[in-house]
């Protein structure tokens, strides 16, 4: 039987997190640090399964690459290594040899990259064989993940041509294609980003000391519980203004959903307010991490939503959209997916199950955004729950220094 927690939410909650550091931010400083031949080690690494899979893969002295769950990892490293002189292989778990990338290899076959599909076409695992690409001109749909846009704009400087990138359509994740050019920008490359053309000439990358801010993904969790509990307050350190990461949004949407944040010289401090919207709306186009957890939030508040802008959930660690369906059911509310890219609440409920045990489809954020639920729902079970490791592994450590009580079953 799969391990399962059993989790119990206190009455009030005063806490001190150290959250995580930021694996996006992370998992491209790696990729960054290795393009640059940079001697600094990088300050505040994410020590999550994601991040260490790249460290792993850079320490390796194999050709033959076993990237697990890491979604982030498959679309970065298939770039980096259709760059570097040699013969890799890239292989992931099941899941990640049902997660589509040949729109990322097919714009590098474009670019002069040599890639071979090792089973089922447009899918991992992958044959690369690595040298220094051509570049050119290419287009892409901006409503794929941005992994593909940051993958490529980070190799994009040793290319022989440099990069022109043109994308079509509306651009999903724009706050992450912006986070890659920065920190690029801080290795001393430049690119012109025009409307919706990026322009990326041949030049050399800067070695420079990363120091990598905490996550502020990981801090909408807290957010949310924050929301739950009246009188709630949750000191978070390390956080900030003038962060790079998009989903530091949340101090701004979760204002209307009763949480007020305070900015201190090191750290945040969150507060409920007690205040809320009678219905939210939102586009997550910018922030789609964060829409499993303004799910699950307006749920457990008895708030009515309607969001767009979500259709990248449905090729992320699991179809996000699907199982926030399913299992928000289980806690008794009735959500409709009207449409690619929408996902709604209008206030239906069902009959709860008696005992109900929350798949998480080896998704952390499905774990993470929905074990909240039981400070409105009571006590309830979550399946596989050290799930949670790919992004935030002391997260149920951290619940339960806060309060909580987590029963291992």
């Amino acid at each position: 039987m799969p391990l399962q927690y059993r989790i119990t939410s206190p009455e009030t909650l005063r806490s001190t997190v150290q959250l995580p550091a930021s694996k996006s931010m992370s998992n491209r400083a790696l990729i960054l640090n290795a393009l640059s031949l940079s001697p600094y080690p990088i300050k505040n690494l994410s020590e999550c399964e994601d991040t260490q899979v790249l460290i792993d893969t850079f320490n390796s002295k194999s050709n033959q690459f076993d990237i697990k769950a890491a979604g982030t990892a498959m679309r970065f490293l298939t770039a980096f290594l259709a760059g570097m002189e040699g013969e890799w292989i890239i292989k992931g778990s099941k899941r990640m040899h049902e997660r589509p990338i040949y729109p990322l290899v097919e714009t590098l076959v474009a670019l002069g990259a040599e890639i071979d599909y090792l089973e089922r076409e447009g899918y991992p695992p992958l044959k690369i064989k690595g040298h220094r690409l051509k570049g050119g001109e290419v287009y892409l749909s901006g409503n794929i993940s941005s992994q593909f846009i940051s993958a490529l704009l980070m190799i994009a400087p040793g290319m022989e041509n440099g990069l022109v990138m043109h994308i079509e359509n509306e651009i999903v994740s724009k706050p992450y294609i912006q986070l890659t050019l920065s920190m690029m920008e801080k290795c001393g490359v430049q690119a012109k980003w025009d409307g919706n053309d990026i322009i990326v000439k041949p030049q050399l990358y800067n070695a420079i000391e990363f120091v990598v801010e905490p996550d502020w993904t990981a801090a909408s969790y807290w957010y949310e519980m924050v929301s739950l509990i009246p009188g709630a307050e949750v000191t978070l350190a390390g956080l900030g203004k003038n962060s790079l990461q998009g989903d530091a949004n949340v101090t701004n949407l979760f204002s209307d959903l009763g949480v007020a944040t305070e900015f201190l010289p090191d750290s945040i401090v969150i507060r409920n307010t007690k205040k809320r919207t009678k219905k939210f709306f939102h586009d997550f186009v910018n922030e789609p991490d964060l829409a499993q957890t303004f799910a699950a939030t307006c749920c457990f508040m008895g708030v009515p939503f309607l969001f767009s802008g979500i259709q990248s959930l449905k090729i992320k660690e699991t179809d996000r959209v699907a199982a926030l369906i399913n299992e928000l059911k289980k806690l008794g509310y009735i959500l409709k997916e009207n449409e690619i890219g929408m996902l709604e609440w209008d206030g239906e409920r069902c009959l709860p199950e008696k005992e109900p045990a929350i798949d998480t489809y080896d998704d952390h954020r499905m774990a993470m955004s929905l074990a909240p639920g039981t400070i409105a729902c009571g006590p309830f079970t979550i399946n596989d729950p050290k799930v949670v490791s790919k992004s935030y592994p002391d997260f149920w450590n951290d619940l339960e220094r806060a309060g909580f009580t987590i029963e291992e079953r």
